[in-house]
């Protein structure tokens, strides 16, 4: 089998053209949807909601999937937001993890899950995408489900940035 290839991508930074076009760059043809709640606020990130993203995506010949099993958990959310809120930063400033919250969703979310149905269900050609909302992969989850695949399955990971 082929060595898995992986990319992490967020809302942030991003308008829907722009997303569409740093997919189609990476040849993404899957899009895995790691959050818990579909939805951004805010008028600029309303394409990313849930609907209108994967009429988006369907009309650009991506496919979607959603996983929620990989998304954190309500209190995890808010010990990453008290975190934040003790260094004075907002989620859209975030540049790094808390590390109680990576050990905890390492231990609570990604020990439990397997990754092995992903892996297998990844498209022959092209890439597969984390997505998730953070600019920087290292200030959300998905890089820790990136380094785990990594980890794992030996997958190559490319994090896509907006320009």
């Amino acid at each position: 089998m082929a060595v898995p290839g992986f990319a992490t991508i967020g809302v942030y930074g991003f308008d829907q053209a722009s997303f569409l076009h740093r997919l189609r760059e990476a040849d993404v043809r899957l899009l895995l949807d790691v959050r818990q709640r579909r939805g951004v606020r805010g008028p600029e990130y309303a394409w990313a909601n849930s609907r209108r993203l994967q009429a988006a995506l369907a009309d650009a010949g991506i496919a979607y999937e959603h996983h929620r099993e990989l998304a954190p958990t309500t209190e995890l959310r808010q010990l990453q937001y008290a975190e934040d809120d003790r260094q004075g930063v907002g989620k859209r400033s975030r540049v790094e993890l808390a590390p109680e919250y990576a050990r905890r969703y390492t231990t609570e979310i990604l020990d439990v899950a397997d990754l092995t149905p992903i892996v297998s269900a990844l498209p022959p050609d092209g890439t597969a995408a984390l997505l998730c909302v953070e600019r920087d992969p290292e200030a959300c989850h998905r890089s820790l489900i990136a380094r785990r695949l990594a980890e794992q399955h030996a997958a190559t990971i490319e994090h896509l940035r907006p320009t």
